[in-house]
């Protein structure tokens, strides 16, 4: 009899330590940055871009990342960018903007390399996009709003061309008008695109005939799990696809970054916050 107390002490004593074990996992995994690193291969890339890194961010729902996001911003200057792409909801409508916040963000950015933003679903829902992109164009930041503009490297150019959000206004220039535009102004050039929504790759962006697309919104599937694409889509269906890496279809490349924060109350698992690093290749004769 004198036993039973112990064991009991010891039981709760175990439990209390996997909770606060896996209490501690879940807070450094979606918390602990984590940079991961791509090499894509392209036979027409423009031989100046060979070996052109690019830092991709997205989804960073008012996440801080250190004070001041100053582990975020270390994090990205020390791959040492030529670019840095960021793929839109930098805030998150279920917390609302934070007083501050976007021009921080696009001071630290813009200060590493010059950065390219596009919109994604949540500046929308949250409204007051074009104050935004006021702000972020003040403190350095490239806003592309279904536009496109020259990067040259090297002696040689290639196109970034960036769409808004589709929550974005009824009458904006479509997708398939940029592309037309970037056509006509530059014949058949290597050009990117920068879309936040990784689902309308399949069905519409890999038909505009660019070379590399770069997406976020998937949040990486939200749970990784062995052999998937991860658990859930951002509309909560099982197992979608096309939410983290690269992908081809329709003779384009897509590469979808799993993001920085989390939207509301969610989480990850076994996905942590992305830093993604793109290093251009241009494939051998």
């Amino acid at each position: 009899m004198p036993k039973h107390p112990k064991r009991r002490v010891r039981r709760v004593a175990l439990l209390a330590l996997a909770v606060a074990a896996l209490a501690g996992f879940f807070y450094w995994d979606n918390t602990a940055l984590q940079i991961t690193r791509f090499d894509p291969v392209f036979t027409d890339l423009p031989a100046g871009f060979d070996g052109c890194r690019i830092v991709v961010l997205s989804d960073l729902h008012g996440a801080e990342f250190g004070r001041d996001n100053e582990e975020l911003f270390a994090a990205v200057a020390a791959e040492e960018p030529s670019y840095i792409f960021f793929l839109g909801d930098l805030e998150d409508k279920y917390r609302g903007p934070k007083d501050g916040y976007p021009a921080e963000i696009a001071q630290g950015l813009s200060a590493i390399a010059p950065t390219y933003y596009v919109t994604g679903n949540h500046e929308w829902a949250i409204g007051g996009v074009p104050a935004l992109k006021e702000t972020l164009e003040a403190n350095g930041i490239t806003v592309l709003s279904n536009q496109f503009v020259p990067l040259e490297q090297n002696g040689d150019t290639i196109v970034l061309a960036g769409i808004d959000d589709p929550n974005g206004y009824a009458d904006q220039k479509t997708p398939e008008e940029l592309a037309a535009e970037v056509y006509a102004a530059y014949g058949d050039p290597f050009w990117i695109l920068l879309a936040h929504r990784n689902n309308r790759f399949v069905s519409q962006y890999s038909l505009l005939g660019a070379d590399l697309v770069c997406s976020g919104h998937a949040h990486g599937g939200i749970i990784r799990l062995p052999f998937t694409d991860g658990l859930f889509s951002h509309d909560l269906d099982l197992f979608p696809s096309h939410t983290a890496g690269l992908y081809e279809e329709n003779g384009a490349c897509l590469f979808v970054t799993r993001g920085l924060g989390n939207s509301g109350p969610s989480f990850r698992v076994f996905n942590r916050p992305e830093v993604a690093v793109l290093t251009l290749h241009r494939a051998e004769a």
